[in-house]
């Protein structure tokens, strides 16, 4: 018969903590079992006891000790990406502007003037209009008038119905634009209602709040002549030209693709000399968008709308202003910092009240509110190279700051934070300028 496990002269508890001894010594083992004979037992001696309890609570201690410092770990894992998230989705810093700049840029020169002339306008006052009096008047006209006698046989001329409505229509499209010139910040974030979906529904397509993938702003500057830009332009869902520039003969460097035109008034004032009101060196059916220069050009926006077949906007007097204080700001601190001089300067050396930005400028300032991407082609000079590639023209006009407006393309690029009274909701596309 096989001995008993129990020792002898043993109590009770020692037979107990006997069995817990051997079942501690086999504990290791039970992942890798050892066939013993049933009846072989592997005694353990008291003295070793304390010592394997140690280590065993010791490597207990271990384990609960490294899953406590893994926990710890991924919990400052977690705390980290967390505030790297929360840092990454902080508004940027904001920008600190020049107060004094912004007051005097907020300043319009010409707005006791234009306030005259519109009021002139509403009163039907052309002839204080000087060269521009002739294409508000009844002379335009004529050929739809009828001839008449009067009492005493002299010929008179009557007045068509066709001409008083242009009058009525004149007097409410520019009362209409007279009460929303005013500053209004958020106006970039309408440009996609306002501009955008007209062109979209003339095109046939269903009216989106998604703006353009891409678009490209092309200049007029001669500095294109000496790049191979024109697929590039192309290849943008969208190719915005400024006042009618030509393509023909210039492919190569400025592209063939026209998707708007943008146009300032005294463009079309031009256009509205000719049979039709032809206006369309990109075809008939390209939209054109055109800023007001003078009130009175109301008059050929008229006249000459009925002869478009693809629309012909005018752009909002709030985005006009809009502009006009961001290029101001710019050269008023271009002024400051290179002349050193005061600002009340500023007005004689930039032609006060008939300073103005450039139409390229705005095209920008249209493109930035309507395109998820914008690239900028033909802004700039060189020495070497003509003003307009397209003309003879030697220099600039001087109500206009290149200089400031080349500055203002800058920041849009670098630091778009730095660029004023556009509001903060507004989220600025990437730019790229190509020269």
């Amino acid at each position: 018969m096989p001995k008993s496990t129990e020792p002898e002269g043993g109590s009770e508890s020692d037979a107990n903590l006997f069995k817990i001894g051997t079942f501690f010594l086999f504990w290791p083992y039970l992942t890798n079992p050892i066939y013993r004979p049933a009846n072989v037992i592997v005694p353990m001696k008291r003295s070793v006891r304390p010592l394997i309890s140690i280590l065993l609570l010791v490597a207990l201690t271990a384990t609960l000790g490294c899953r406590i410092a893994g926990d710890r770990s991924r919990a400052f894992t977690v705390s980290t990406q967390s505030e790297s998230s929360r840092a990454l989705i902080q508004p940027p810093p904001i920008q600190n502007f020049n107060s004094t700049l912004l007051k005097f840029a907020s300043i319009d020169l010409g707005e006791e003037k234009s306030k005259l002339e519109i009021k002139r306008m509403l009163e039907m006052d052309f002839d204080s209009q000087g060269r521009h009096r002739n294409f508000g008047t009844p002379r335009r006209f004529n050929r739809h008038d009828v001839k008449s006698r009067s009492s005493n046989g002299l010929s008179v001329m009557l007045r068509s119905p066709k001409f008083y409505r242009y009058r009525l229509d004149f007097r409410r499209i520019l009362q209409l634009w007279a009460r929303k010139k005013m500053f209004q910040p958020d106006i970039m974030m309408d440009l996609v209602r306002l501009v955008k979906v007209p062109i979209d529904i003339h095109h046939g397509f269903m009216s989106s709040d998604k703006k353009y993938k891409s678009c490209a702003v092309v200049g007029n500057s001669g500095i294109l002549l000496k790049s191979d830009y024109g697929p590039l332009i192309d290849g943008h869902e969208i190719v915005i030209r400024l006042n009618n520039a030509r393509t023909e003969k210039f492919e190569k460097s400025v592209g063939s693709k026209t998707s708007i035109s943008f146009v300032n008034s005294n463009i079309l004032h031009l256009c509205a000399r000719k049979e039709g009101c032809f206006c369309h060196p990109y075809g008939g059916n390209v939209p054109m968008i055109m800023y007001i220069c003078q009130p009175v050009h109301f008059m050929d926006y008229l006249v000459c709308n009925s002869s478009h077949k693809a629309p012909l906007l005018i752009t909002d007097p709030r985005f006009d202003i809009l502009c006009a204080r961001i290029v101001k700001y710019y050269s008023a601190k271009r002024f400051v910092e290179e002349t050193g001089k005061a600002l009340e300067e500023w007005g004689s050396a930039h032609d006060g009240s008939m300073f103005h930005y450039s139409s390229g400028m705005q095209a920008v300032m249209l493109a930035l509110g309507m395109c998820d991407k914008v690239s900028i082609f033909g802004f700039g000079k060189s020495t070497s190279a003509k003003h307009h590639y397209h003309t003879n023209q030697k220099s600039e006009l001087r109500l206009h700051d290149y200089k400031a407006e080349y500055a203002f393309y800058h920041d849009l690029v670098k630091n778009p934070q730095a660029i004023p009274f556009i509001s903060d909701k507004f989220r600025f596309p990437p730019v790229v300028i190509y020269r």
